[in-house]
Protein backbone atom coordinates (compact mmCIF):
# COMPACT_ATOMS: atom_id res chain seq x y z
CA UNK A 1 0.00 0.00 0.00
CA UNK A 2 1.44 3.29 -0.75
CA UNK A 3 2.07 6.12 1.53
CA UNK A 4 -0.38 8.55 2.06
CA UNK A 5 1.58 11.65 0.96
CA UNK A 6 2.83 9.81 -2.19
CA UNK A 7 -0.46 10.72 -4.10
CA UNK A 8 -1.44 13.78 -2.53
CA UNK A 9 -1.74 16.92 -5.52
CA UNK A 10 -2.20 20.23 -3.45
CA UNK A 11 -6.09 21.26 -3.87
CA UNK A 12 -7.34 17.45 -4.71
CA UNK A 13 -9.98 15.71 -2.79
CA UNK A 14 -8.53 12.39 -1.25
CA UNK A 15 -9.91 8.93 -1.24
CA UNK A 16 -10.36 6.42 1.61
CA UNK A 17 -6.68 5.03 -0.19
CA UNK A 18 -4.93 7.82 1.07
CA UNK A 19 -5.87 7.09 4.59
CA UNK A 20 -3.31 5.35 6.72
CA UNK A 21 -4.18 2.11 8.82
CA UNK A 22 -4.71 2.35 12.59
CA UNK A 23 -1.39 0.31 13.11
CA UNK A 24 0.56 2.85 10.78
CA UNK A 25 -0.80 5.82 12.68
CA UNK A 26 0.09 4.23 16.05
CA UNK A 27 3.59 2.96 14.97
CA UNK A 28 4.95 6.29 13.70
CA UNK A 29 6.86 8.53 15.78
CA UNK A 30 3.98 11.51 16.70
CA UNK A 31 1.59 8.17 17.36
CA UNK A 32 4.12 6.71 19.62
CA UNK A 33 4.80 10.15 21.51
CA UNK A 34 0.89 9.67 21.94
CA UNK A 35 0.75 6.36 23.58
CA UNK A 36 3.48 6.82 26.02
CA UNK A 37 2.38 9.79 27.21
CA UNK A 38 -1.64 8.76 27.27
CA UNK A 39 -1.89 4.98 27.20
CA UNK A 40 -2.83 2.42 24.06
CA UNK A 41 -6.14 2.29 25.02
CA UNK A 42 -7.06 6.40 24.66
CA UNK A 43 -4.58 6.91 22.08
CA UNK A 44 -6.13 3.96 20.02
CA UNK A 45 -9.76 4.42 20.41
CA UNK A 46 -9.42 8.34 19.26
CA UNK A 47 -7.58 7.10 16.45
CA UNK A 48 -9.86 4.97 14.93
CA UNK A 49 -12.47 7.31 15.86
CA UNK A 50 -10.36 10.27 13.80
CA UNK A 51 -9.83 7.63 10.65
CA UNK A 52 -13.94 6.61 10.72
CA UNK A 53 -14.76 10.31 10.59
CA UNK A 54 -12.11 11.01 7.75
CA UNK A 55 -13.26 7.92 5.54
CA UNK A 56 -16.75 9.10 5.54
CA UNK A 57 -15.87 12.93 4.42
CA UNK A 58 -13.15 11.02 1.68
CA UNK A 59 -16.32 8.57 0.34
CA UNK A 60 -18.44 11.69 0.33
CA UNK A 61 -15.94 13.79 -1.69
CA UNK A 62 -15.42 16.36 0.85
CA UNK A 63 -12.07 15.40 2.47
CA UNK A 64 -9.08 17.85 0.70
CA UNK A 65 -5.75 16.13 0.07
CA UNK A 66 -3.78 17.75 2.69
CA UNK A 67 -5.89 16.83 5.51
CA UNK A 68 -4.45 13.17 4.99
CA UNK A 69 -0.70 14.35 5.24
CA UNK A 70 0.51 12.47 7.80
CA UNK A 71 1.63 15.91 9.73
CA UNK A 72 -1.40 16.14 9.47
CA UNK A 73 -3.20 13.71 10.96
CA UNK A 74 -0.89 13.42 13.58
CA UNK A 75 -2.16 16.92 14.21
CA UNK A 76 -5.41 15.61 14.18
CA UNK A 77 -5.18 12.95 16.75
CA UNK A 78 -3.46 14.89 19.26
CA UNK A 79 -6.20 17.65 19.27
CA UNK A 80 -8.89 15.31 19.40
CA UNK A 81 -7.03 13.62 22.37
CA UNK A 82 -6.51 16.89 23.92
CA UNK A 83 -10.48 17.39 23.80
CA UNK A 84 -11.28 14.11 25.04
CA UNK A 85 -9.08 14.85 28.31
CA UNK A 86 -10.31 18.52 28.88
CA UNK A 87 -12.48 18.83 31.58
CA UNK A 88 -15.69 19.77 31.17
CA UNK A 89 -16.76 21.50 34.47
CA UNK A 90 -14.71 24.75 33.65
CA UNK A 91 -13.76 27.89 35.82
CA UNK A 92 -15.91 30.91 34.75
CA UNK A 93 -15.61 34.78 35.29
CA UNK A 94 -19.10 35.80 36.49
CA UNK A 95 -20.44 38.90 35.88
CA UNK A 96 -24.16 38.66 35.01
CA UNK A 97 -24.55 40.84 38.12
CA UNK A 98 -26.33 37.84 39.91
CA UNK A 99 -23.74 36.59 43.10
CA UNK A 100 -25.32 33.06 43.76
CA UNK A 101 -26.21 31.94 40.17
CA UNK A 102 -27.60 28.51 40.10
CA UNK A 103 -26.35 27.76 36.53
CA UNK A 104 -22.63 29.27 37.31
CA UNK A 105 -22.24 27.11 40.61
CA UNK A 106 -24.53 29.38 42.62
CA UNK A 107 -22.00 30.05 46.30
CA UNK A 108 -17.89 30.05 46.25
CA UNK A 109 -16.24 28.25 49.23
CA UNK A 110 -14.21 30.31 51.34
CA UNK A 111 -10.54 29.80 51.69
CA UNK A 112 -10.62 28.23 54.52
CA UNK A 113 -13.07 25.69 53.74
CA UNK A 114 -10.96 24.92 50.20
CA UNK A 115 -7.84 23.98 52.19
CA UNK A 116 -10.11 21.76 54.74
CA UNK A 117 -11.31 20.19 51.75
CA UNK A 118 -7.83 19.64 49.64
CA UNK A 119 -6.70 18.26 53.15
CA UNK A 120 -9.74 15.93 53.99
CA UNK A 121 -9.90 14.55 50.30
CA UNK A 122 -5.87 13.64 49.88
CA UNK A 123 -5.59 10.93 53.12
CA UNK A 124 -8.12 8.99 55.18
CA UNK A 125 -10.16 10.83 57.39
CA UNK A 126 -12.75 9.82 60.65
CA UNK A 127 -16.05 10.43 57.95
CA UNK A 128 -17.48 7.48 60.15
CA UNK A 129 -15.19 6.44 63.15
CA UNK A 130 -14.72 7.66 66.48
CA UNK A 131 -11.41 8.65 67.27
CA UNK A 132 -12.19 9.37 70.92
CA UNK A 133 -13.25 5.14 70.98
CA UNK A 134 -12.12 3.70 68.57
CA UNK A 135 -15.26 2.54 67.41
CA UNK A 136 -18.02 3.04 64.61
CA UNK A 137 -18.63 6.75 64.25
CA UNK A 138 -21.84 8.85 62.72
CA UNK A 139 -20.70 11.32 60.09
CA UNK A 140 -23.85 13.65 61.15
CA UNK A 141 -21.25 13.78 64.05
CA UNK A 142 -19.11 16.15 61.70
CA UNK A 143 -21.66 19.28 61.84
CA UNK A 144 -24.15 18.28 64.35
CA UNK A 145 -22.62 19.96 67.30
CA UNK A 146 -21.89 23.24 64.80
CA UNK A 147 -25.36 23.76 63.81
CA UNK A 148 -27.15 23.41 67.01
CA UNK A 149 -24.77 25.69 68.35
CA UNK A 150 -25.61 28.07 65.50
CA UNK A 151 -29.19 27.63 65.63
CA UNK A 152 -30.23 26.80 69.01
CA UNK A 153 -31.97 23.43 67.57
CA UNK A 154 -31.68 20.19 69.77
CA UNK A 155 -30.45 18.24 66.99
CA UNK A 156 -29.77 18.25 63.31
CA UNK A 157 -29.16 16.05 60.41
CA UNK A 158 -28.02 16.76 56.82
CA UNK A 159 -28.61 15.15 53.32
CA UNK A 160 -27.08 15.91 49.89
CA UNK A 161 -29.30 18.94 49.05
CA UNK A 162 -32.45 21.08 50.08
CA UNK A 163 -35.13 19.38 48.01
CA UNK A 164 -33.56 15.84 49.79
CA UNK A 165 -34.58 17.54 52.77
CA UNK A 166 -37.85 18.59 52.01
CA UNK A 167 -37.96 14.93 50.79
CA UNK A 168 -37.05 13.02 53.76
CA UNK A 169 -38.47 15.19 56.49
CA UNK A 170 -42.52 14.35 54.66
CA UNK A 171 -41.82 10.63 54.54
CA UNK A 172 -40.17 10.30 58.20
CA UNK A 173 -43.04 12.62 59.70
CA UNK A 174 -46.04 11.84 57.36
CA UNK A 175 -45.97 9.35 55.19
CA UNK A 176 -49.27 7.68 54.89
CA UNK A 177 -50.68 10.40 56.11
CA UNK A 178 -51.58 14.03 54.94
CA UNK A 179 -49.98 17.06 55.66
CA UNK A 180 -51.38 20.29 55.00
CA UNK A 181 -50.32 22.99 53.86
CA UNK A 182 -51.30 26.90 51.99
CA UNK A 183 -52.24 27.28 48.71
CA UNK A 184 -49.80 30.09 48.42
CA UNK A 185 -47.06 28.76 49.34
CA UNK A 186 -47.31 25.04 47.19
CA UNK A 187 -44.52 26.40 45.00
CA UNK A 188 -42.16 25.43 42.16
CA UNK A 189 -38.58 25.95 41.87
CA UNK A 190 -35.73 25.40 38.85
CA UNK A 191 -35.77 21.60 37.80
CA UNK A 192 -39.94 21.19 38.18
CA UNK A 193 -39.14 20.55 41.95
CA UNK A 194 -42.61 20.87 42.73
CA UNK A 195 -44.27 20.89 46.15
CA UNK A 196 -47.50 18.50 45.16
CA UNK A 197 -44.94 16.32 43.67
CA UNK A 198 -42.86 16.28 46.70
CA UNK A 199 -45.75 15.30 48.65
CA UNK A 200 -46.50 12.19 46.39
CA UNK A 201 -43.11 11.01 46.18
CA UNK A 202 -42.51 10.92 49.95
CA UNK A 203 -46.15 8.89 50.28
CA UNK A 204 -47.41 11.72 51.75
CA UNK A 205 -51.14 13.08 51.24
CA UNK A 206 -51.20 16.82 50.10
CA UNK A 207 -54.22 18.77 51.93
CA UNK A 208 -54.59 22.45 50.45
CA UNK A 209 -55.62 25.12 52.53
CA UNK A 210 -56.77 28.61 52.16
CA UNK A 211 -56.20 30.89 48.66
CA UNK A 212 -53.69 31.81 46.70
CA UNK A 213 -53.32 35.11 48.53
CA UNK A 214 -54.82 34.90 51.62
CA UNK A 215 -54.74 31.89 53.97
CA UNK A 216 -56.24 32.61 57.75
CA UNK A 217 -55.33 30.21 61.16
CA UNK A 218 -59.07 28.75 60.94
CA UNK A 219 -58.18 27.45 57.69
CA UNK A 220 -55.34 24.71 59.21
CA UNK A 221 -57.57 24.40 61.81
CA UNK A 222 -60.97 23.30 59.84
CA UNK A 223 -58.22 20.95 57.72
CA UNK A 224 -56.77 18.92 60.46
CA UNK A 225 -58.30 15.18 61.04
CA UNK A 226 -57.48 11.79 62.09
CA UNK A 227 -55.18 11.55 59.23
CA UNK A 228 -53.39 14.32 59.69
CA UNK A 229 -49.40 14.32 60.39
CA UNK A 230 -48.08 17.45 59.82
CA UNK A 231 -48.47 20.99 59.20
CA UNK A 232 -45.93 22.64 57.05
CA UNK A 233 -44.94 26.26 56.40
CA UNK A 234 -42.98 26.87 52.93
CA UNK A 235 -40.78 30.10 52.57
CA UNK A 236 -41.60 31.90 49.00
CA UNK A 237 -37.72 32.71 48.32
CA UNK A 238 -38.10 32.80 44.71
CA UNK A 239 -41.53 35.08 44.41
CA UNK A 240 -43.48 37.86 46.25
CA UNK A 241 -47.19 37.98 46.49
CA UNK A 242 -47.87 41.27 46.88
CA UNK A 243 -51.25 43.35 47.68
CA UNK A 244 -54.49 41.89 49.57
CA UNK A 245 -52.55 39.26 50.76
CA UNK A 246 -52.77 36.90 53.95
CA UNK A 247 -50.31 34.53 55.60
CA UNK A 248 -50.38 32.55 59.22
CA UNK A 249 -47.05 32.83 60.68
CA UNK A 250 -44.57 30.31 62.16
CA UNK A 251 -45.64 30.98 65.96
CA UNK A 252 -49.15 30.88 65.18
CA UNK A 253 -49.30 27.78 62.85
CA UNK A 254 -46.85 25.87 65.67
CA UNK A 255 -49.48 27.01 68.50
CA UNK A 256 -52.42 25.57 65.93
CA UNK A 257 -50.52 22.18 65.51
CA UNK A 258 -49.11 21.86 69.16
CA UNK A 259 -52.56 21.99 70.64
CA UNK A 260 -53.25 19.44 68.73
CA UNK A 261 -50.55 17.35 69.33
CA UNK A 262 -48.91 17.71 65.78
CA UNK A 263 -45.55 18.70 64.55
CA UNK A 264 -44.91 21.57 62.25
CA UNK A 265 -41.75 22.10 59.62
CA UNK A 266 -40.84 24.96 57.50
CA UNK A 267 -39.21 24.86 54.76
CA UNK A 268 -36.59 28.18 54.19
CA UNK A 269 -35.02 27.32 51.03
CA UNK A 270 -32.64 29.99 51.10
CA UNK A 271 -30.68 29.13 54.15
CA UNK A 272 -29.51 32.81 56.05
CA UNK A 273 -27.33 31.88 59.20
CA UNK A 274 -27.26 35.46 60.39
CA UNK A 275 -29.40 38.58 60.15
CA UNK A 276 -28.42 39.96 56.69
CA UNK A 277 -30.66 43.55 57.59
CA UNK A 278 -27.28 43.73 60.02
CA UNK A 279 -25.11 44.33 56.46
CA UNK A 280 -27.23 46.35 54.87
CA UNK A 281 -29.33 43.70 53.54
CA UNK A 282 -33.04 43.21 52.57
CA UNK A 283 -34.61 40.44 55.53
CA UNK A 284 -34.10 36.81 55.07
CA UNK A 285 -35.97 34.83 58.04
CA UNK A 286 -33.33 32.69 59.66
CA UNK A 287 -33.83 29.03 60.89
CA UNK A 288 -33.23 30.18 64.37
CA UNK A 289 -36.35 32.45 63.97
CA UNK A 290 -38.27 29.63 63.06
CA UNK A 291 -37.34 27.17 65.95
CA UNK A 292 -38.07 29.95 68.59
CA UNK A 293 -41.69 30.67 66.84
CA UNK A 294 -41.86 26.97 67.77
CA UNK A 295 -41.06 24.68 64.65
CA UNK A 296 -39.83 21.07 65.36
CA UNK A 297 -38.18 21.06 61.90
CA UNK A 298 -36.35 23.59 59.56
CA UNK A 299 -34.89 22.75 56.29
CA UNK A 300 -32.57 24.61 54.42
CA UNK A 301 -30.05 24.67 51.84
CA UNK A 302 -26.00 24.75 52.35
CA UNK A 303 -25.06 26.90 48.90
CA UNK A 304 -27.10 29.59 48.69
CA UNK A 305 -27.03 32.29 51.37
CA UNK A 306 -24.97 30.52 53.96
CA UNK A 307 -22.17 30.45 50.86
CA UNK A 308 -21.59 26.51 51.48
CA UNK A 309 -21.62 23.24 48.88
CA UNK A 310 -24.57 21.59 48.00
CA UNK A 311 -26.15 20.46 51.62
CA UNK A 312 -29.63 20.41 52.77
CA UNK A 313 -29.86 20.98 56.37
CA UNK A 314 -32.47 19.84 59.03
CA UNK A 315 -32.98 21.30 62.28
CA UNK A 316 -35.46 20.73 65.04
CA UNK A 317 -36.42 19.16 68.37
CA UNK A 318 -34.69 15.79 69.42
CA UNK A 319 -37.87 13.80 68.41
CA UNK A 320 -38.50 14.53 65.48
CA UNK A 321 -34.35 14.49 64.19
CA UNK A 322 -33.97 10.92 65.53
CA UNK A 323 -37.36 10.26 63.26
CA UNK A 324 -35.79 11.91 60.51
CA UNK A 325 -33.01 10.06 60.96
CA UNK A 326 -33.99 6.78 61.43
CA UNK A 327 -35.81 6.88 58.29
CA UNK A 328 -34.36 4.09 55.46
CA UNK A 329 -34.34 6.99 52.91
CA UNK A 330 -31.90 8.56 55.07
CA UNK A 331 -29.19 6.81 53.70
CA UNK A 332 -29.66 7.05 50.08
CA UNK A 333 -29.91 10.82 50.62
CA UNK A 334 -26.79 11.28 52.88
CA UNK A 335 -23.79 13.18 52.04
CA UNK A 336 -20.48 11.80 50.95
CA UNK A 337 -16.77 13.33 52.53
CA UNK A 338 -16.27 15.43 50.15
CA UNK A 339 -19.25 18.42 51.02
CA UNK A 340 -19.47 17.26 54.15
CA UNK A 341 -15.74 18.78 54.78
CA UNK A 342 -16.42 22.02 53.00
CA UNK A 343 -19.90 22.36 54.98
CA UNK A 344 -17.85 21.72 58.39
CA UNK A 345 -15.41 24.49 57.47
CA UNK A 346 -18.12 26.73 56.18
CA UNK A 347 -20.14 26.38 59.57
CA UNK A 348 -16.92 26.92 61.54
CA UNK A 349 -16.54 30.69 59.60
CA UNK A 350 -20.03 31.82 61.61
CA UNK A 351 -18.56 30.90 64.99
CA UNK A 352 -16.36 34.19 64.44
CA UNK A 353 -19.36 36.77 63.08
CA UNK A 354 -17.20 39.57 63.28
CA UNK A 355 -14.87 38.40 60.41
CA UNK A 356 -17.68 36.65 58.59
CA UNK A 357 -17.87 39.49 55.82
CA UNK A 358 -14.69 39.33 55.38
CA UNK A 359 -14.42 35.71 55.20
CA UNK A 360 -17.23 34.07 53.29
CA UNK A 361 -17.30 34.85 50.29
CA UNK A 362 -20.92 35.45 49.21
CA UNK A 363 -21.36 37.67 52.00
CA UNK A 364 -18.41 39.63 51.08
CA UNK A 365 -19.73 40.00 47.26
CA UNK A 366 -22.99 40.77 48.70
CA UNK A 367 -21.60 43.30 50.77
CA UNK A 368 -19.45 44.98 48.31
CA UNK A 369 -19.75 48.64 48.14
CA UNK A 370 -21.36 50.03 45.31
CA UNK A 371 -18.69 52.63 45.35
CA UNK A 372 -15.46 50.07 45.03
CA UNK A 373 -17.09 48.56 41.78
CA UNK A 374 -17.71 51.42 40.01
CA UNK A 375 -13.84 52.41 40.79
CA UNK A 376 -12.88 48.78 39.47
CA UNK A 377 -15.27 49.69 36.07
CA UNK A 378 -13.76 52.74 35.45
CA UNK A 379 -10.16 51.05 35.81
CA UNK A 380 -11.17 48.32 32.99
CA UNK A 381 -12.59 50.82 30.75
CA UNK A 382 -10.13 51.70 28.40
CA UNK A 383 -8.39 48.35 28.16
CA UNK A 384 -11.57 46.37 27.41
CA UNK A 385 -12.96 49.34 24.92
CA UNK A 386 -9.47 48.71 23.29
CA UNK A 387 -10.08 45.26 23.06
CA UNK A 388 -14.02 45.87 21.37
CA UNK A 389 -12.94 49.03 19.26
CA UNK A 390 -14.10 49.65 16.44
CA UNK A 391 -17.14 47.20 16.30
CA UNK A 392 -18.23 48.59 20.04
CA UNK A 393 -18.73 51.27 21.90
CA UNK A 394 -18.24 51.38 26.01
CA UNK A 395 -19.47 53.30 28.98
CA UNK A 396 -19.54 52.75 32.86
CA UNK A 397 -22.98 51.88 33.79
CA UNK A 398 -24.47 52.09 37.41
CA UNK A 399 -26.48 48.89 37.41
CA UNK A 400 -28.99 46.54 39.20
CA UNK A 401 -27.90 42.99 40.45
CA UNK A 402 -29.49 40.17 42.50
CA UNK A 403 -28.45 38.27 45.23
CA UNK A 404 -29.96 34.84 43.10
CA UNK A 405 -30.66 31.70 43.44
CA UNK A 406 -34.74 32.40 44.12
CA UNK A 407 -33.27 34.05 47.43
CA UNK A 408 -34.90 37.88 47.79
CA UNK A 409 -35.94 37.70 44.26
CA UNK A 410 -37.97 41.60 44.28
CA UNK A 411 -34.37 43.12 45.87
CA UNK A 412 -31.44 44.59 43.93
CA UNK A 413 -28.30 45.49 44.60
CA UNK A 414 -26.65 48.88 43.26
CA UNK A 415 -24.23 47.84 41.74
CA UNK A 416 -21.66 49.28 37.92
CA UNK A 417 -20.28 47.79 35.38
CA UNK A 418 -19.26 48.19 31.58
CA UNK A 419 -21.85 48.50 28.93
CA UNK A 420 -20.63 47.33 25.20
CA UNK A 421 -23.26 48.73 22.76
CA UNK A 422 -22.70 48.12 18.38
CA UNK A 423 -21.14 51.13 16.92
CA UNK A 424 -23.23 49.67 13.77
CA UNK A 425 -26.85 50.04 14.16
CA UNK A 426 -27.89 47.29 11.69
CA UNK A 427 -27.42 43.97 12.94
CA UNK A 428 -26.77 44.67 16.18
CA UNK A 429 -28.61 41.75 18.11
CA UNK A 430 -26.26 39.63 15.63
CA UNK A 431 -22.87 41.53 16.98
CA UNK A 432 -24.46 41.62 20.68
CA UNK A 433 -24.17 37.58 20.04
CA UNK A 434 -21.12 37.48 19.00
CA UNK A 435 -19.19 39.46 21.59
CA UNK A 436 -20.68 37.33 24.36
CA UNK A 437 -20.10 34.01 22.18
CA UNK A 438 -16.72 35.65 21.74
CA UNK A 439 -16.60 36.53 25.89
CA UNK A 440 -17.68 32.52 26.49
CA UNK A 441 -14.86 31.30 24.27
CA UNK A 442 -12.08 32.37 25.75
CA UNK A 443 -9.74 30.59 27.95
CA UNK A 444 -11.47 31.52 31.27
CA UNK A 445 -14.68 31.99 29.94
CA UNK A 446 -16.52 35.52 30.60
CA UNK A 447 -20.39 35.77 31.06
CA UNK A 448 -22.06 38.59 31.09
CA UNK A 449 -25.83 39.37 30.12
CA UNK A 450 -27.67 41.43 27.33
CA UNK A 451 -30.29 43.92 27.72
CA UNK A 452 -31.41 47.03 26.12
CA UNK A 453 -29.37 46.40 22.59
CA UNK A 454 -26.08 46.22 25.13
CA UNK A 455 -23.91 43.46 26.54
CA UNK A 456 -23.70 44.36 29.98
CA UNK A 457 -20.82 43.17 32.62
CA UNK A 458 -21.60 43.55 35.80
CA UNK A 459 -18.38 43.41 37.85
CA UNK A 460 -19.55 42.82 41.62
CA UNK A 461 -18.06 39.15 41.23
CA UNK A 462 -15.10 40.08 39.85
CA UNK A 463 -12.15 40.46 42.64
CA UNK A 464 -8.99 39.84 41.06
CA UNK A 465 -9.43 41.92 37.77
CA UNK A 466 -6.41 40.12 36.64
CA UNK A 467 -7.52 37.25 34.81
CA UNK A 468 -9.60 39.14 33.02
CA UNK A 469 -7.99 41.97 32.28
CA UNK A 470 -4.81 39.07 30.62
CA UNK A 471 -7.47 37.67 28.27
CA UNK A 472 -8.58 41.05 26.18
CA UNK A 473 -5.47 40.50 23.69
CA UNK A 474 -7.06 36.83 23.20
CA UNK A 475 -10.51 39.38 22.71
CA UNK A 476 -9.31 41.80 20.03
CA UNK A 477 -8.12 38.98 18.00
CA UNK A 478 -11.17 36.65 18.06
CA UNK A 479 -13.29 40.07 17.00
CA UNK A 480 -11.13 40.61 14.37
CA UNK A 481 -10.75 37.47 13.02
Amino acid sequence: MRAPHESIVDGSKATPKDLPSIDRLLRGAAGQALVAEHGHTLVAGEARALLDALRERAVAGTLDAGEVRPASIDAALATRIGARLAPRLLRVLNLTGTVIHTNLGRALLADSALQHLLAMMAGPNNLEYDIASGGRGDRDSIVEELLTTLTGAQAATVVNNNAAAVLLTIAALARGREVIVSRGELVEIGGAFRMPDVMAAAGATLVEVGTTNRTHPRDYERAIGERTALLMKVHTSNYAVQGFTSAVDEATLAGIAHARGLPVATDLGSGALVDLTAYGLPHEPTPQQMLAAGCDVVTFSGDKLLGGPQAGLIVGTKDAIARIRKFPMKRALRMSKLPLAALEATLRLYLRPERLAQDLPTLRLLTRPAADIRALAEQLRDAVAAAVAPRFDIEVVELLGQIGSGSLPIDRLPSAGLALAPTAKKGAGRALDELAAALRALPLPVIGRIAEDRLLLDLRCLEDASPFKAQLAALRESLRS
